[in-house]
């Protein structure tokens, strides 16, 4: 259980001021000149230390990103640019920093991107996040009127300007090469790596992508030490982190808790349990949509990181936790993410393009019951040849969620087939 007062999201419900002297109040902006003075080399070793996981989904090692940017400039200038795309069906985590909290990321692009050597920092935000917009634009200002970022950052003697640019929907822009092609004013298609944005990102300079959650984080890592984030969860699984759990609990809710936190407990203590009780536990996909079911057995038994989630052949990935109970048609909520995946695919790559329409027909038909039994394993294959064959992730984002309905849940994909068959033969019969 986190105790308050190791919460790094202090104002995560929007119960208290959010404004930059709420903030400050609350622990904010305080000494951050001073964290800048220990230099570049000792911010990025600090955050190594912590063991800080990136939070968009991948969960790469954060210091280890920022440490690949080049210690020497070349002559082109280094960028930040924050991913606050957040895309993923079931996710809501970043809204709610952004919406209630905006200091935090304010004050982590100005840390980590003078870490980067950075002067300038985008922050891509989703299309739909209007009020969330407003709010983080309020705080950009606030801390410009303040003199903390802008020319001599906070009396550091570091100049950094921080732009907020405005996505327009596409899921596709939440990939870090594409949502670079977007900011510069082109289609949002994934780009070819490498060459990795570290070498030749933004503008072709020097770019580090990284979630809102990973940078809001790091100013309170850097003030209260590397060894006290990583005294929370697993080993290679540590720190707090924001879920998001959503559909059949009593009290659906965005909470920050440690990481491993198991997930009986975070249903229990934040959430007041599962609709109709445990038993009434069907499946859990436990870290947004584009990731594999788990069966309620194995849910039950989750620990919620990483490498757990891993082993069973899921993933934490944003740590949206959405939850199904036995009244729910599992194919058909498998065939609604395929619908959305097939619409958000950029079309780029063929298997991707062609495969995410292919598979949602086969969906919708496995939802009526009106496919044959050997179209299971045939829809299988096909997922295989989609995933690892396209240039980002949204391949396997559309194959992974099926893989996991016909591993978990095969058995009520062929009675409904079969259902059908029966309820055929009498109609048949009846005429």
């Amino acid at each position: 259980m986190l105790a308050d007062k190791d919460r790094i999201f202090t104002n995560l419900y929007g119960m208290h001021d959010r404004s930059l002297k709420g903030a400050m109040a609350r622990g904010h902006w305080d000494g951050t000149k001073e964290i800048l003075a220990r230099g570049r080399d000792a911010i990025v070793a600090e955050i190594k230390a912590s063991g800080l996981r990136g939070r968009g989904g991948a969960g790469f090692p954060t210091g280890m990103k920022w440490s690949f940017m080049p210690k020497e400039t070349d002559g082109r200038p280094s960028y930040l640019v924050v991913n606050a795309d957040e895309s993923e069906p079931g996710t809501c985590k970043d809204r709610e920093i952004m919406r209630h909290d905006p200091h935090t990321l304010v004050e982590g692009c100005l840390i980590a991107s003078f870490a980067m050597g950075a002067h300038a920092c985008y922050i891509y935000i989703r299309g739909e996040y209007i009020r969330e917009k407003e709010a983080l634009q309020r705080a950009i200002d606030e801390a410009y009127d303040a003199g903390l970022i802008g020319r001599n950052a906070c009396g550091s003697g570091w100049d950094f300007d921080l732009y907020l640019h405005h996505g327009a929907g596409a899921y596709i822009c939440g990939e870090e090469t594409a949502l670079l092609e977007s900011l510069e004013g082109k289609k949002g298609m994934p780009r070819m790596k490498p060459p990795f944005p570290a070498g030749s990102g933004l503008y072709g300079c020097p770019t580090t992508v990284n979630n809102v959650e990973s940078i809001a984080v790091t100013p309170t890592i850097l003030r209260r030490g590397a060894s006290w984030f990583a005294g929370f969860g697993r080993p290679n699984n540590v720190g707090t982190k924001i879920f998001a759990i959503s559909g059949h609990v009593n009290r659906p809710c965005v909470v920050e808790e440690a990481m491993s936190i198991p997930f009986e407990e975070l249903i229990e203590r934040h959430c007041g349990g599962i609709r109709g009780g445990w038993e009434n536990l069907k499946a859990v996909i436990p870290g947004g949509s584009s990731v594999p079911m788990l069966p309620a057995a194995t849910a039950r038994e989750a620990i919620m990181d990483f490498d757990w989630l891993r082993e069973q052949r899921s993933g934490l990935g944003t740590a949206a936790v959405i939850v199904m109970d036995r009244s729910t048609d599992v194919i058909k909520a498998i065939w609604r993410l395929s619908k959305f995946y097939k619409h958000e695919s950029c079309g780029q790559c063929t298997p991707c393009r062609e495969g995410t329409g292919w598979m949602m027909r086969v969906m919708e038909r496995l939802v009526t019951g009106e496919a044959e039994v050997e179209e299971i394993d045939m829809l299988l294959s096909v997922t295989k040849q989609v995933e690892g064959h396209t240039i980002c992730a949204l391949g396997d984002a559309a194959a992974w969620p099926i893989q996991g309905l016909v591993r978990h849940f095969r058995d009520e994909i062929e009675d409904r087939i079969k259902a059908k068959r029966t309820g055929r033969v009498s109609a048949v019969a009846a005429e």
